[in-house]
C-alpha cells in the first residue's frame, strides 16, 4: 500500500477494486471505530454534543472517500470532490479532538494517538487527491 492510500504496486487506480482497498480508507475506518467506541463514554450532557460532532466527523471521512470512489469511473473530478470533503472532515476533527482533550473526556496519549493519525490521513487524502487520474 502507498503513502497516498493507493495500493502498492498498483501504478494506476485501476489496480484498486474497491474503495475497501484504499489504504486511507482503512486507517480513516479503524479511528473512526475507535472513536466511536470511546465517545459513548462521554457524559451524557454530550452525547448529542460533541460526542455526536466527533462520531459524525470521523464517518464523514470514510463515508466521503467511499462515496466518491463509487463515482470515481463516471468522473474523476467528483472523485477528488469527494476527497476534498474527506479532508475538511479529518482536520474538522482535529478540532473536535482538542475540546474532547481540553474537556478532559479523553486523555492525552489518546489524544496525541489520535490527532497524529487525523493528520496523516489528511495527508493521504491530499496525495490521493493530487495523483489520481
Amino acid at each position: 500500500m502507498t503513502e497516498d492510500g493507493g495500493q502498492k504496486g498498483s501504478g494506476s487506480e485501476r489496480a484498486v477494486g474497491s474503495f475497501d482497498d484504499l489504504v486511507v480508507f482503512q486507517r480513516a475506518y479503524a479511528v473512526s471505530l475507535d472513536v466511536h467506541r470511546a465517545s459513548l463514554s462521554f457524559p451524557r450532557i454530550e452525547q448529542f454534543g460533541l460526542a455526536d460532532q466527533i462520531r459524525r466527523a470521523s464517518k464523514s471521512i470514510c463515508a466521503n472517500v467511499a462515496e466518491g470512489y463509487g463515482k470515481h469511473t463516471q468522473s474523476p473530478a467528483e472523485f477528488k470532490r469527494f476527497l476534498g470533503i474527506a479532508m475538511g472532515s479529518a482536520d474538522e476533527m482535529q478540532v473536535w479532538l482538542r475540546y474532547c482533550r481540553d474537556l478532559d473526556y479523553i486523555s492525552v496519549e489518546t489524544w496525541q494517538r489520535w490527532q497524529d493519525e487525523c493528520k496523516t490521513i489528511a495527508r493521504m487524502l491530499n496525495s490521493l487527491h493530487r495523483n489520481w487520474r
